[in-house]
């Protein structure tokens, strides 16, 4: 008899927060430079803790662990224009609310490697829904990481999110994905995720030497790392996809 999922939330229990939170951090660890942006860094885990009946867990009730997770935020939004800074920008709002909340702020869907080929991600994204619609929130936005850009560092997010597949469809898996379950693409979040850091520490997540100043490639990233000697940073700057879904 096949495994019964269902849909509980971090606020369940401690066993389900602790496994939630392990299955994230494997999720995204080869890309773990991204948690050192300065909204992340200071503020994603006390949001995740303040908001845990928003953390979604796709668990299967017969190990009573869960196949996949999504993590989201309420928002006191509603301007008419999102802005370049994406990802970091949803987190800093959450953080510090100027009114009720107006919105669901998608942050991050974490599927083990295993599970990726179920379905998993697309539940979730009916499960992100209906969480708006029981929280009476009028919709969704999300900062996308299209994750198949990571092949295709030196495109332009503008070219890329135009990109389509020989039926016509979005090109990137994860916004087909989105695409397909009532998400409309509004465009790109060209500074979504930016982490500045010594270039020692772009050494040591990348393992390579930074001899010069310039674009270099790090394994996983949508777009080139900056190098500058003279000042001693690397900057890495995010672009991530803004989509909406209405409630």
């Amino acid at each position: 008899m096949a495994s019964r999922l269902v849909i509980r939330t971090r606020a369940d229990s401690e066993e389900l927060r602790k496994a939630a939170n392990s299955i994230e951090q494997a999720a995204w660890s080869d890309l773990g430079y991204l948690s050192y942006t300065r909204a992340h860094y200071e503020l994603y885990a006390e949001l995740l803790e303040k908001y845990a009946d928003y953390q979604l867990c796709l668990v299967d009730e017969e190990t009573n662990y869960p196949v996949a997770v999504f993590n989201s935020v309420p928002l006191s939004y509603t301007g008419s224009d999102l802005p370049q800074e994406g990802w970091d920008w949803v987190v800093e709002t959450a953080a510090r609310p100027k009114g009720p909340h107006t919105v669901l702020g998608g942050l991050a869907m974490s599927i083990p490697a295993v599970h990726r080929t179920k379905g998993y991600g697309r539940r979730m994204l009916r499960a992100m829904r209906d969480l708006a619609e029981a929280k009476g929130l009028r919709g969704v936005l999300a900062a996308v990481r299209p994750s198949s850009k990571a092949r295709h560092p030196w495109v332009g997010i503008d070219d890329y999110v135009t990109w389509t597949d020989a039926k016509g469809r979005a090109f990137d898996p994860w916004l087909r994905s989105h695409l397909s379950s009532g998400g409309k693409l509004v465009g790109p979040c060209r500074r979504s995720m930016v982490v500045e850091e010594p270039i020692a520490f772009w050494e040591t997540w990348s393992k390579k030497e930074f001899p010069q100043s310039g674009s270099y490639l790090i394994d996983g990233a949508l777009v080139p790392l900056d190098i500058d000697l003279e000042h001693g940073v690397g900057r890495y700057e995010e672009p991530n996809i803004w989509v909406t879904y209405a409630s």
